[in-house]
């Protein structure tokens, strides 16, 4: 097996064709100069998914590997999964089972697979359905590529540099992405942490309950994008894969309805900390990844067992849309109506995401009495939910790891057919799975920039850490 690279020298390499690929997709009109100079959460998302992209079309070698930039030594060094860091195994494996996917598509489909993954729609017809599962898979990858400090100190400057290129060096735009909040430093992470890295200090003593879930701090967002007019995808809310949330004015973070949504989320992060103990073992070792994935874990869990999507027989906003509702703690509820308008694109999300997420449930238990009723002895796949679950929990890659080897152990070589007609479906069940993960991820993405939901979240973690531990 060859020694492995570097965190830092396949970093270094993957920031480079970061740069190339956004400037490459600017040129392509893929993206424009406002999404790239804005703070809005999707771009953390889709900067790194069209690196992916394009370093999947550039890829000659089988298996698919990537040619890093010369070092010192002018030697040529292919990054592998047999050199590959071990923090970004899951990364590349990901990555390397859609090369051959994305390069048996026509010229036309990976042109529509470039403006799916950013957000943008197909116009070839009839349109390929293998699309928005391959920019599902890659979107997910970048996600967890998105939770890397190393990541997160240095895009900034990725993207000020791809505007200082379309200004002619003019400085004309000035990119806004600011990095989360510090934690403790991620062991995983080969970065040293940016000048700009904000750091959330403690306070001198543990607050009491009711003070940890009714921070004072007054909310000011950054600003971010309006929509471009060139981005006219709008799918169906309850099968969208993606969030982005919209430029919103000051608000206070003290109002009753603000405090239901902190509190409730933060009422049912206790209870993921407390039944996951893979999130529990993260708290040490890498508290950002933790954090993240504890949320995403929460908003399900709240999406789920809180929302509902009332008909539009019964209600209707003033927008015409169907009136949506959260039960939060003790009881309470809010309505979409009685939200604040700002955060009414967040709430209107998490409900379409629980009304999602019930009937993706609701097939998973169609499909299991389908299959036990023609096959008592049936092996049955892992629901779909649960496979969401696993992604959220443990990121995509261990997800794919995990499949392959449940479906290597299961299969016979003297039954082709059958395996690859079960592979087809499992692989359809996964995209779908894979989807709706990305869209609690992108979801937990945009709620972790308001700072009603931000600037505690290093002691709301210390608590919880404590009280499960």
């Amino acid at each position: 097996m060859s020694r492995r690279l570097s965190e830092e020298l396949v970093s270094n390499a993957f920031h480079t064709y970061l740069k190339s690929s956004l400037t490459q997709a600017r040129t392509h009109r893929l993206l424009d100069a406002q999404m790239l100079s804005s703070a809005e959460a999707d771009i953390m998302i889709t900067g790194p998914a069209l690196c992916l992209y394009f370093a999947a079309l550039r890829c000659t070698t089988t298996p698919p590997s990537v040619p890093l930039p010369l070092g010192e030594d002018n030697e040529p060094v292919d990054l592998t999964a047999d050199n590959c860091p071990r923090p970004f195994i899951g990364f590349i494996e990901t990555w390397a089972l859609t090369v051959p996917l994305i390069q048996s598509l026509t010229p036309e489909y990976q042109h529509d697979l470039a403006r799916i993954i950013c957000g943008l729609e197909p116009v070839t017809t009839p349109f390929h359905p293998d699309l928005a599962r391959i920019a599902a898979e890659l979107r997910a990858v970048a996600i967890e590529i998105s939770q890397r400090r190393s990541f997160q100190d240095r895009y900034a400057s990725d993207l000020q540099a791809v505007l200082d290129v379309a200004d002619g060096g003019a400085g004309r735009r000035v990119a806004s992405f600011v990095p989360p909040p510090m934690y403790d430093p991620s062991p995983s992470s080969s970065m040293s942490p940016s000048p700009n890295s904000q750091t959330v200090p403690l306070p001198p003593t543990s607050p009491s309950k009711s003070e940890f879930l009714s921070p004072t701090t007054p909310y000011q967002p950054s600003s971010s994008r309006s929509h471009s007019p060139s981005r006219t995808h709008t799918p169906s809310p309850v099968l969208s894969s993606s969030f982005s949330p919209p430029p919103s004015p000051s608000f206070t973070d003290n109002a009753p309805s603000i405090q239901l949504i902190r509190e409730t989320l933060y009422a049912s992060l206790a209870d993921v900390i407390a039944r996951h103990r893979y999130i529990r073992h993260l708290l040490k070792s890498d508290p950002p990844r933790a954090y993240f994935a504890a949320v995403g874990l929460a908003i399900l869990d709240v999406a789920s067992t809180r929302t509902r999507v009332l008909s539009l027989e019964e209600e209707v906003t003033s927008t015409g849309d169907p009136e949506v509702e959260v039960e939060g703690v003790l009881g309470a509820k809010l309505t979409l109506s009685a939200c604040p308008r700002p955060l009414q694109p967040f709430m209107r999300e998490l409900c379409m995401i629980g009304a999602a997420v019930r009937a993706a449930e609701e097939e998973d238990t169609a499909i299991a009495l389908e299959a036990l009723t023609t096959d008592s002895d049936a092996v049955l796949p892992a629901p779909r939910m649960e496979r969401v679950r696993r992604i959220l929990e443990r990121g995509v890659g261990a997800e794919h790891r995990r499949r392959r080897h449940s479906f290597e152990s299961a299969t016979s070589t003297d039954e082709e057919d059958a395996e690859e007609g079960e592979e087809n479906r499992r692989r359809s069940i996964e995209g779908r799975a894979i989807t709706l993960a990305n869209r609690i991820n992108a979801l937990a993405l945009g709620m972790l920039k308001l700072r009603a939901f931000r600037d505690r979240q290093r002691e709301i973690f210390k608590i919880l850490a404590s009280v499960v531990s």
